[in-house]
């Protein structure tokens, strides 16, 4: 989960509402350069974060305040494997990008043990076998896993509140194309991406946080069920074509 600490409480975004977001700006790229097979790809952007579940298992930090994702540096192979078997429901291509997506978050753990290097490798196979069977290139694969980790960066740019201050220009990322694209906080508090990369000269996304307004909790339990009981907050951002 992502988490801000607020003047009175916290307030989280669930990561699969992270996702939700990201889809959206997905949606609203102009359709002349959009990826192959763009609604299934947004379909991947979707759901690449479906087994988060923050009301499961242990995400409080030690301190016992709630635990952003940005600490919680673990990563399990069982649950990696079940996200790429859970992928296969929505067929090859939202697998084969969601493999490398996978693989970008973990490329660290190469070497570390003989399990890891095999689920890399065979990650590698699965993505070069399904480039051959939806007759692909590899490149055009890779164009799409770049969209894909474009519109998440962006969407945690704007979940995390990392918009920078006083209009300055924030990279989001250059694997499109090579294409470098900066996002800047307008003055009116819209936002703006250039080079423009979407189809509609303004348009409006949105993303669900959770508002706790105890700092620390005794328990996991506690804190779950106070994410299961907290207000909502509706988060917007309203992009324009300068």
């Amino acid at each position: 989960m992502i988490v801000h600490l607020v003047d009175d409480g916290w307030d989280v975004i669930y990561h699969r509402a992270h996702a939700l977001l990201a889809a959206q700006i997905a949606g609203h790229w102009r359709r002349s350069d959009a990826p192959e097979r763009l609604y299934e790809t947004i379909a991947a952007i979707s759901h690449h974060d479906d087994l988060e579940r923050e009301w499961e298992g242990d995400h409080l930090t030690e301190a016992g305040a709630p635990l952003d994702f940005t600490l919680d540096t673990e990563s399990s192979l069982d649950k990696l494997k079940e996200q790429i078997a859970s992928a296969r429901y929505r067929g090859r291509w939202v697998t084969l990008l969601t493999s490398k997506h996978l693989c970008f978050l973990n490329q660290q753990q190469r070497g570390v043990s003989k399990e890891w290097d095999s689920f890399l490798d065979e990650q590698v196979k699965l993505q070069t076998r399904y480039c051959k069977e939806l007759s692909i290139s590899e490149a055009d694969a890779e164009r799409a896993y770049q969209f894909m980790r474009w519109c998440d960066r962006l969407s945690l740019i704007l979940a995390q509140g990392k918009l920078p201050e006083a209009g300055r220009a924030l990279e989001i990322t250059s694997g499109i194309d090579g294409q470098r694209y900066d996002v800047r906080e307008l003055d009116d508090g819209c936002v703006t991406v250039e080079p423009w990369p979407f189809e509609d000269k303004r348009f409006t996304v949105n993303v669900e946080a959770c508002h706790l307004s105890e700092l620390k909790y005794d328990s996991n339990e506690a804190l779950i069920q106070a994410l299961q009981t907290a207000p909502i907050t509706v988060l917007e951002w309203t992009f324009v074509k300068q």
